[in-house]
C-alpha cells in the first residue's frame, strides 16, 4: 500500500470531491483518479463511489485504519530524522498551558546546568497539537496535562505511538468571582455546579468535554468559548461573572478570582512528559531531569 495513495484516498473521502482533493494536494484531477485506482487495484476492492463521491463499505473500513497508519509513518520518518540529523544539543519542547510549569522549568534549568551549550526552544500548544508535534518531529518532547482518574493514564490521541512519563498530579479548584454566593465555601463538588454558567477554554483550563466525561453529565454548557492558552483571559472572564472554570491547584491567580478546592472523588489533574522513539542528547537529559523531579515530589 503506497502511503501517498492512502493520503490521497483520505483527502478525497474527507472532501467528497476528486477536484477539491486535487487542489488541496497540488495534483491534477487525473493524477488523483490514477492514485485512487492504483490503491483499489492494490487492495483488490472498490474504495470510493464516484457519483456522488462516498466511501464504499471497504473504503469506510480503510478510513478507520488510515489515521493510525499515516501517523505511524510520520513518527517513523521523524524518528529516523532525529537519529540521523537532529543536533544533540537541541531541545524543542512543546508544553500545554497548565502542565505544571514549575516542574518543567526546574527540569529545563537542570538540563541547562548539565548542557550549558544546549539550545532550548519552548512552544505553548494545545494537548493534541503538542503530541502531534512530537510525532511529526517538530518537537523532541512534550509536557502535557489533562483530567484523569488516579489509576488511569492521560487520554492521548489513540493512534499516537508515544512513550509517556508521569510528572505531577494535582487536585482541582473551581474559579469563582469574588461576589459568587459560593466563593466563601471551603470546598465544592464539581458535579453540583454542572448547571452553572461555564467558560470553555480547552487550552487554558480544564476542557468542559473532560468534565462531562469524568462526571457522566451532559451539562457544563458554555456561555463563552475562549481559544488560545492565555490563562489571564480566563481569569478576567471569571472575575467579570461570565462563567466558571476549573484549573489545577497551585495555578497563579489574580486577587479578584477565588479558587475553591474540588472534592469530587477520582478527579485529578495530571502532567506527563511525552516523546516518540529513542531519547538522545538534550531530550534525554530533560526527561531524566523531569523524572527525578517527579520522583522526589509525587
Amino acid at each position: 500500500m503506497d502511503p501517498k495513495h492512502l493520503l490521497t484516498f483520505v483527502t478525497v473521502a474527507r472532501l467528497a470531491s476528486f477536484s477539491d482533493a486535487a487542489l488541496e494536494l497540488g495534483y491534477t484531477q487525473s493524477a488523483i483518479s490514477q492514485q485512487i485506482a492504483a490503491l483499489e487495484q492494490d487492495l483488490g476492492t472498490a474504495l470510493l463511489l464516484r457519483r456522488p463521491v462516498a466511501p464504499t463499505e471497504a473504503g469506510a473500513r480503510l478510513l478507520e485504519h488510515a489515521p493510525g497508519i499515516l501517523l505511524r509513518l510520520d513518527a517513523a520518518r521523524a524518528d529516523l530524522t532525529r537519529l540521523g540529523s537532529s543536533p544533540r544539543g537541541l531541545l524543542r519542547l512543546a508544553v500545554t498551558a497548565l502542565a505544571d510549569p514549575g516542574r518543567t522549568a526546574r527540569a529545563l534549568a537542570s538540563t541547562r546546568g548539565q548542557l550549558p551549550c544546549a539550545e532550548l526552544v519552548v512552544t505553548v500548544l494545545g494537548r493534541d497539537a503538542a503530541v502531534a508535534a512530537v510525532v511529526s518531529g517538530a518537537a523532541e518532547v512534550a509536557v502535557v496535562d489533562g483530567l484523569t482518574a488516579p489509576s488511569d493514564p492521560l487520554s492521548l490521541p489513540a493512534a499516537a505511538p508515544v512513550s509517556a512519563l508521569r510528572v505531577a498530579e494535582r487536585k482541582l479548584t473551581v474559579l469563582l468571582p469574588q461576589e459568587h454566593p459560593l466563593a466563601a465555601r471551603h470546598s465544592l463538588r464539581i458535579a453540583a455546579l454542572s448547571d452553572s454558567l461555564w467558560l470553555d477554554a480547552p487550552e487554558a483550563a480544564v476542557p468542559l468535554a473532560d468534565l462531562r466525561a469524568a462526571t457522566g453529565s451532559d451539562a457544563f454548557t458554555p456561555t463563552l468559548t475562549l481559544t488560545g492558552s492565555d490563562l489571564r483571559s480566563v481569569t478576567a472572564c471569571v472575575a467579570a461573572g461570565l462563567g466558571l472554570a476549573v484549573v489545577p491547584t497551585g495555578t497563579l491567580l489574580p486577587p479578584d478570582v477565588i479558587a475553591v478546592p474540588v472534592t469530587d472523588p477520582g478527579l485529578l489533574h495530571r502532567t506527563e512528559a511525552v516523546w516518540a522513539g529513542a531519547l538522545t542528547g538534550a531530550a534525554k537529559t530533560f526527561v531524566d531531569a523531569v523524572g527525578e523531579t517527579a520522583s522526589s515530589r509525587l
